[in-house]
C-alpha cells in the first residue's frame, strides 16, 4: 500500500540545493503538464474515474488537485518574492477534491490550467537568483517556514508523485 501511496517515495528536503539541482527541479515542473496530457489524452471517463489506489482519489480528482495545488504554489512564490516571510493560506485539499468540479469536470480544464500556470511559473522560476531562492514563506498549517529553493524541489516532487499515481495505475490495468 505504501508503494501505491508514495510511488517515488516521500519528499525529503535537503538543507541546500545546488544550481544544477534547482535547474533540474524547474525542468521537472516545466514537464509535468505535457506528461499528464500525453498519458491521459486517450483515457475515457471510466478510466479517469478509477481511483489510483484503494481509498484514494480518482485520476480525475488527482489531476484537478495538481492544478489546485500548483496554482496555490505559484501564488505562494509570488507572495514570498514580494513580502517578508509571508504567512500563506493553507487549504484543505481533501475537501477541495470532493467539490463538484473536482469530481466531475473534464480533466482538460485542469490540464489547460496546468499548462498556462506552469508556463508563467517556470518563467518566474528561471529568473530567480540566489538571493530570491533564499526567500521564504510561512505555512501556519505545518508551522514551517519554507525557502523557495526547497519549495521548487517540493513541487517538482509533488507533480511527479501524482503523475506516477496515474502512470502506475495505467501499468497495473494494462491501459
Amino acid at each position: 500500500m505504501e508503494d501505491l501511496r508514495y510511488p517515488i517515495g516521500k519528499f525529503k528536503p535537503q538543507d541546500t540545493y545546488s544550481p544544477e539541482e534547482i535547474k533540474t527541479n524547474i525542468q521537472v515542473i516545466s514537464a509535468i503538464p505535457s506528461k499528464f496530457v500525453n498519458l491521459l489524452s486517450d483515457w475515457r471517463d471510466h478510466q479517469l474515474d478509477t481511483p489510483y489506489r484503494p481509498e484514494g482519489w480518482t485520476v480525475r480528482q488527482l489531476v484537478h488537485h495538481v492544478a489546485d495545488s500548483h496554482i496555490n504554489a505559484y501564488c505562494r512564490f509570488r507572495l514570498a518574492l514580494t513580502e517578508e516571510n509571508p504567512t500563506i493560506k493553507p487549504y484543505r485539499e481533501s475537501l477541495w477534491a470532493t467539490l463538484p468540479d473536482a469530481e466531475s469536470a473534464p480533466v482538460e480544464l485542469s490540464l489547460q490550467l496546468l499548462k498556462f500556470v506552469h508556463y508563467r511559473w517556470v518563467l518566474l522560476l528561471n529568473s530567480l537568483g540566489e538571493p530570491e531562492l533564499g526567500r521564504t514563506f510561512f505555512n501556519p498549517g505545518t508551522q514551517k517556514t519554507t525557502r523557495l529553493d526547497t519549495a521548487i524541489a517540493l513541487y517538482a516532487w509533488h507533480g511527479e508523485h501524482h503523475y506516477q499515481h496515474a502512470c502506475q495505475l495505467a501499468l497495473r490495468k494494462g491501459w
